[in-house]
């Protein structure tokens, strides 16, 4: 039977958690995600784990914040002041906002601490920081 390899375009199905359980994503109620091996567009971790893996293979694995969304950047938390803010955003701890920057591109933050007059935003990725669990299932080898 073949293995997946580099290149490969596969469909998996998988489900990610913390270490306590939580459940942050899975692909269980929807299609399988549909990926091509060493394109960069997975986690390096997750990459690693599909590689060798056959059709209706199954496996549990975890992967270490260094091979999932890495450390946490403090460069990456800012003051905003509340004044910035669109006059229709009541600012409430964990809410996800997003931004562009001049050149186009799309910044996502998390809200942290709200202040009287400000509020501090993360942003690193929701998931940096934190070393993951993920149960995986290769549903094909296309």
């Amino acid at each position: 039977m073949s293995q997946a390899k580099e290149n490969d375009t596969v469909k998996v199905h998988y489900t990610g958690k913390l270490k306590d359980g939580q459940v942050f994503d899975s692909s269980l109620e929807r299609e399988p995600l549909e990926v091509t091996i060493g394109q960069g567009m997975l986690i390096p971790g997750f990459e690693k784990a599909i590689i060798g893996m056959e059709p209706n293979e199954k496996k549990t694995v975890e992967i270490s914040k260094s091979e999932a969304y890495g450390e946490v950047h403090k460069e990456l938390f800012h003051e905003v002041k509340k004044e910035q803010l669109p006059p229709d955003i009541k600012p409430e701890l964990g809410m996800r906002l997003s931004s562009r920057s001049n050149d186009g591109q799309e910044h996502s933050f998390t809200i942290t601490e709200v202040r009287e007059d400000s509020i501090i935003v993360d942003g690193n990725h929701p998931l940096a920081g934190k070393d993951l669990i993920f149960e995986l299932e290769l549903v094909e080898i296309a």
